[in-house]
């Protein structure tokens, strides 16, 4: 039984003219039925692109895990209403995308005195992200700048 390349049965032939059928389109003749099986099937096909295409699928179903991965914003204590945000938007979205978010507000020279500034900052943020996300790690000041992780919520199953 042979089947072309369009996936059409010609029907029962010999293997001299299946060669032939084969060879006149430049293609291989690969039998597609197990061995001892009563009656043989071979397709013509391009053997090397049906190898690649099938390396391609297997690979393509190993790629679709997703790892986690920590996305990082940082903030200065005088971080203005628009960069303020600006920076909120990116942090939803990546919240949204299934990230950890790391906030961070660095403080320079002085600024570490009023660290009751970035305090305030990062709970502001806590609050206009609850419903979407958790915190991992509460604010703590880790030598001059103040640290907040947060993650999506966990979806009930």
């Amino acid at each position: 039984m042979l089947i072309d390349n369009f996936g059409e049965k010609k029907g029962v032939m010999s293997i001299e003219k299946a060669r032939e059928a084969a060879q006149d389109l430049s293609l291989d003749l690969v039998q597609v039925s197990p061995p001892g099986a009563e009656v043989v099937v071979c397709k013509i096909l391009d053997y090397g692109k049906h190898l690649f295409d099938k390396k391609k699928n297997s690979s393509a179903s190993k790629v679709k895990v997703k790892r986690n991965t920590v996305k990082e914003i940082k903030f200065r204590p005088s971080t203005d209403v628009g960069d303020y945000n600006i920076k909120l938007k990116k942090i939803k979205s990546f919240i949204l995308d299934g990230d950890k978010t790391k906030i961070t507000v660095r403080f320079r020279g002085r600024e570490i005195l009023n660290s009751d500034i970035g305090l305030n900052l990062l709970n502001k943020l806590r609050d206009e992200l609850k419903d979407i996300s958790q915190v991992d790690q509460e604010p703590s000041l880790e030598g001059r700048q103040l640290l907040m992780v947060l993650s999506p919520l966990k979806r009930k199953n």
